[in-house]
């Protein structure tokens, strides 16, 4: 499965040291091209090596985004610009930040985060839940704003099936 990433989902596996097993996942992981050469290229220079697509928008997609400025100005071009791409491409947006999530699925795209990623890692054995519990440290050190509570539940629940 395809999945367009903003930035911040990224930036929260490269703090967790799991770059390398989200792009283990069986899925493509795709950003717009913008958004890669601002925000994750002069950061992240491997990121095309591990299997990151760079997609550029349609003009179709470009007119898009510019009415989601319009009505959702407070996000960033970047952040429409993802949400643009996973409407071009018909498929889920990758997304950690609260603001573009609730909007985009409001808006009725197919919306997974940093959660979902996580389970689909252990689901695929690519992470131990011990693993996880060490990267989501390391997020929560570098400042993600992951909603914990939830990370608490889902360690928990890990444990709980062992």
């Amino acid at each position: 499965m395809l999945l367009i990433s903003d930035s911040n989902i990224i930036i929260d596996m490269e703090a967790g040291s799991l770059l390398e097993a989200m792009f283990g996942l069986a899925d493509e992981f795709a950003v717009p091209d913008v958004l890669f050469a601002e925000e994750l290229e002069p950061t992240y220079p491997q990121l095309r090596s591990l299997g990151l697509k760079i997609c550029e928008l349609s003009d179709k997609s470009v007119e898009y985004m510019v009415e989601l400025h319009s009505t959702h100005g407070s996000l960033g071009t970047n952040d429409l610009m993802a949400w643009a791409l996973a409407r071009q491409e018909q498929c889920p947006l990758l997304t950690g930040d609260r603001r573009l999530c609730q909007s985009a699925r409001d808006a009725g795209v197919e919306v997974r985060g940093t959660l979902w990623l996580m389970q689909r890692m252990k689901d695929e054995r690519l992470i131990t839940p011990s693993a996880a519990a060490s990267a989501y440290r390391r997020m929560r050190t570098t400042g993600s704003r992951l909603p914990w509570s939830d990370v608490e539940k889902q360690l928990n629940s890990w444990k709980k099936r062992k």
